[in-house]
């Protein structure tokens, strides 16, 4: 027999196994798993966890918790009581009404929840009350234990200028700034010229991109001043602000770190966050494609460093902002899970909430810094209920009318608290789910997210999948060229959805149209028979018009079965498949390539809308006969938008700064609507006088509603 040396490494290796996480179905590769569905049983941690959150996190922290065989409770407004969150709970307690300050913000309510169902510790999330010392200090008070750091290391990371006054002492780079609260907006001004523009304005309290602002001059510094305080107080309940400079065309990078209570730390490799719009990420991987080994142990060091100057335990962390020569700056510490922490256990395989229950109960890390890998390459895309046409994501609120979720397909997870039915409102974050996906190389993950986006089907609310996928799959995001001012440079008119090539275009033409025949087709028979016996075969052959874009185009159709040869702007596409109408998802073969689209709408005239290639085009098909037919039929007059105001969301009214018979000016700022909690100032689209007002303080408005009329 064959003898074996273990070495120190392999018996920590093996020590943990019990430990480690194997992935669950959602990111499984070459049979490995990512992280883990086995738990050691004799592990004593708690009997009952709450959980202070809602929507897809407070998910996310019950599937764990269930895997350890821990009880669950949920807490939930009164508009949120058939959520999935809810559901999916051993326990569930109304904390009050939809607004955030009355419920999941409500610190009395939750603590009665906690003494009604003797739940043993809380799990926070992310939000609301996850980085909130005094809540953590309640919980202390009644021997209920937090799943998150201790409250001194809150208090000192959770404010963001103490935190970088400790940073600058832990020895960890910074950026140059105002290490003081700023009082006024004068005082903002000064301050900001001292630092020289640009200069970012930012919270102090908080996080997630609110209360954030860019400001290049001494009036954008005002505006900055005034709607980031705002923000800031409706979001955090404080409105101090900080004024730092701000680092030009430079990538987002964190740090995941973790630590116990007995003073061992790790850092879990990078992040790369730097896909953003307004402040918030959208698209974020693990690894980044820009680090090279030296840089990630610089930085992780440091984040370690910082984690043991504040006798940080729990996960955390720790985010940087890198410039092109790999220069990198602290920017914060999130002393909470983080939303992206899903692609961090896919590369890892260390499930992050097991970790946080394990610390949270005091017991040590199982694992050394040598012990953490690097395996594979994980994308996560936020799959949110906005609009990305305005402002690369306006919020949008409506019914789940038809909802299905990509994950019947291999390395992918979907971290969601929704299914079909539910409501997107005004009150909460817009967020649908976390798409995640995994490969064993970064092409193969970019892949399967551009596959996964492609059979999610979303109905009932506008949703950002155009834009997630024209990102993933952009040359430069590809290549790996990217900093925070990605969208804003690759799209400096707007988002305006997928371009057509000449081959695209006859693909959709060349779909639309087999479409709209096999639709014909089924409409002729019954029960598998032609409606009207007495014909004798079926069409074969067909000519029609299309109409693309505002523009018409003829095409010819032959059929053989389930296959189309489509003749449209003088080329030939070959396009087969099932042609199942029913289904929500259209997978065709077109020119011997695999598509999936979607086929979202389609009426007896002819209309029909697709979604391909994430983005969806409206067409109308017609016969010839019909196609000759239209040019008499009257156009509808679009109307005149430069002398009225519609809010370009649904959400409520902070100001109103005119009233009736007031001049205003070009790019005036007319009123402030809030939608889910980001502040968003409306302004005047040409120099006029205000002919009515319809809109005031406290108001809530739908998306298209008039607000404001000028002459």
């Amino acid at each position: 027999m064959a003898a074996y040396m273990i070495t120190p490494t392999l018996q920590r290796v093996l020590l943990s196994a019990k430990h480690v996480s194997f992935q669950s179905r959602y990111c499984v590769v070459a049979g490995r798993a990512r992280y883990s569905v086995v738990y050691d049983a004799s592990e004593k941690t708690f009997d009952k966890i709450l959980i202070a959150n809602r929507g897809e996190i407070a998910c996310r922290v019950m599937k764990t918790c269930r895997k350890m065989g821990i009880k669950t409770v949920a807490v939930h407004s009164d508009v949120d009581a058939n959520a999935v969150h809810v559901k999916m709970a051993d326990e569930a307690v109304c904390v009050g009404p939809a607004p955030t300050n009355r419920s999941y913000l409500n610190m009395d309510a939750i603590m009665d929840a906690i003494r009604i169902t003797g739940a043993q510790a809380v799990h926070p999330g992310y939000g609301f009350l996850s980085e909130n010392k005094e809540f953590a200090k309640r919980l202390a008070a009644e021997d209920v234990v937090f799943v998150g750091p201790d409250t001194h290391a809150i208090h000192a990371m959770g404010d963001k200028i103490e935190s970088k006054l400790l940073a600058k002492a832990a020895k960890v780079n910074v950026i140059p700034g105002f290490d003081g609260v700023v009082e006024n907006v004068e005082d903002a001004v000064k301050i900001a010229g001292q630092i020289g523009y640009p200069v970012m304005i930012k919270a102090s309290a908080g996080g997630g991109g609110k209360g954030m602002r860019i400001a290049w001059n001494d009036d954008e510094t005002r505006e900055g001043f005034r709607l980031s305080s705002q923000e800031a107080a409706s979001s955090f309940g404080d409105d101090r602000l900080l004024i730092e400079k701000f680092v030009d065309n430079p990538r987002h990078i964190e740090i995941q770190v973790l630590a116990d209570k007995h003073g061992n730390a790790l850092w879990l490799n990078e992040r790369e966050c730097s896909i953003q719009r307004r402040n918030q990420k959208v698209v974020e991987e693990a690894p980044s494609t820009f680090l090279d080994p030296d840089t990630r142990r610089a930085m992780g060091e440091q984040a370690v460093q910082l984690a043991k100057a504040v006798k940080y335990s729990s996960a955390g962390t720790v985010e940087f902002l890198v410039d092109s020569k790999k220069n990198f700056y602290f920017l914060e510490m999130n002393t909470r899970l983080q939303v992206e922490h899903p692609i961090t256990e896919c590369i890892t395989g260390l499930d992050l909430v097991q970790q946080m229950i394990r610390i949270a109960k005091g017991f040590p890390l199982v694992h050394r810094q040598e012990d953490i890998p690097i395996n594979g390459w994980a994308i996560e895309s936020r799959v949110y209920a906005e609009d990305p046409y305005k402002s690369f994501g306006l919020p949008s609120i409506g019914r789940l009318s038809q909802y299905q979720e990509p994950i019947s397909l291999p390395n992918v997870r979907v971290d969601s608290g929704i299914q079909e039915g539910s409501d997107i409102s005004i009150y909460y974050d817009p967020m649908i789910s976390k798409l995640v996906t995994y490969g064993a190389t970064r092409a193969e993950a970019l892949q399967k997210m551009e596959d996964a986006l492609d059979h999610y089907v979303i109905r009932g609310v506008t949703h950002n999948i155009p834009l997630l996928r024209e990102i993933i799959t952009n040359p430069r995001f590809i290549s790996g060229d990217i900093t925070t001012n990605f969208l804003p440079e690759e799209y400096p008119e707007g988002f305006t959805g997928h371009r057509l090539t000449p081959e695209g275009r006859r693909e959709l033409l060349a779909t639309a149209a087999a479409l709209y025949i096999s639709a014909q087709l089924r409409s002729q028979r019954f029960m598998g028979n032609l409606r009207v016996s007495t014909t004798s075969q079926e069409q074969s052959q067909w000519e029609l018009q299309v109409e693309l874009e505002k523009k018409s185009h003829l095409v010819s159709l032959s059929r053989s079965g389930s296959s189309f040869t489509v003749e449209v702007d003088g080329g030939s596409v070959e396009v087969s498949g099932e042609w199942n109408l029913a289904s929500a998802l259209l997978p065709l073969s077109i020119n011997g390539n695999p598509r999936v689209l979607q086929c979202l709408s389609r009426d007896a005239t002819g209309q029909i809308t697709l979604q391909y290639l994430g983005t969806q085009f409206k067409l109308r098909v017609l016969s010839r006969l019909a196609a000759k037919l239209t040019g008499h039929m009257p156009e509808k007059v679009p109307e005149d938008t430069s002398s009225i105001l519609r809010s370009p969301m649904p959400g409520s009214v902070v100001a109103v700064s005119v009233k009736p018979g007031d001049m205003v000016a070009e790019g005036q700022e007319i009123c402030v609507i809030e939608a889910m909690k980001m502040q968003n100032s409306l302004i005047a689209a040409r120099a006029a006088k205000v002919k009515s007002v319809h809109c005031k303080a406290g108001e809530t408005v739908g998306e298209g509603d008039l607000l404001v009329e000028l002459e």
